[in-house]
């Protein structure tokens, strides 16, 4: 009886083998051929056909390097790919929603000062026409670095790409919407550009461009 369960074993491993085979290479025999043998016959096609299967399915690994941009993020100090990623999606939503709501206070201190002048003379802009800019971002659906460098000053330059669905209108005076719809997600894709100096008594990312694709 032993015999038995161990050649139904042997013999559900090979039904197994060739229904993977054939789900890796999409091929299979037009017609398999059922034949009863002894253990011993049964094993020693069990360990051929195993050997063939690991022979010819073994994936390829292939010798691949970091990109540049990962060797560039290996030469900042205490750099972490992961928390960085989760402060920039932080600091996204937060100068997104200060520039929506005139907020000059919290862009000074995220944005660098060349891009903050920028804004604030949107903002101002927005303000001497009695315009309201209201942004929901409903979600930031995929972010990535796309580049890294460091300048000959010491200075650590980061792009992320940054693919979110949002909601964006512009209201007169009267609430009125001129541009935009507040029934109408939008995906939008960013780039923006973190700057750093690699210099100990610097912590504090700060964007320095922007631009959309």
């Amino acid at each position: 009886m032993s015999e038995y369960l161990d050649l139904i074993v042997l013999g559900l491993v090979v039904i197994l083998i060739l229904m993977r085979l054939y789900n890796v290479l999409g091929t299979r025999p037009e017609k398999i051929q059922i034949k009863i043998v002894n253990k011993q016959e049964f094993e020693q096609f069990y360990q051929k056909l195993k050997g063939e299967f690991e022979d010819q399915t073994a994936p390829q690994i292939p010798n691949t390097s970091a990109s540049k941009a990962d060797d560039v993020l290996m030469q900042i100090p205490s750099f972490s790919k992961p928390d960085f990623l989760q402060r920039a999606a932080k600091a996204f939503e937060m100068i997104v929603s200060a520039f929506s709501a005139n907020d000059t206070k919290t862009l000074e201190m995220l944005v660098a000062p060349n891009l903050y002048k920028k804004f604030a003379d949107i903002i101002k802009s927005r303000q001497e026409q009695n315009l309201t800019a209201e942004t929901d971002l409903i979600k930031i659906s995929e972010m990535s670095i796309e580049d890294a460098k460091i300048t000959a000053k010491g200075v650590a330059k980061i792009v992320v790409k940054f693919i979110t669905d949002q909601i964006n209108v512009l209201k007169n005076s009267a609430g009125t919407v001129i541009e935009g719809d507040e029934n109408f997600v939008q995906q939008i894709t960013d780039v923006w550009t973190f700057e750093k100096d690699m210099s100990p008594a610097s912590k504090i990312w700060l964007l320095t461009s922007t631009k959309k694709k």
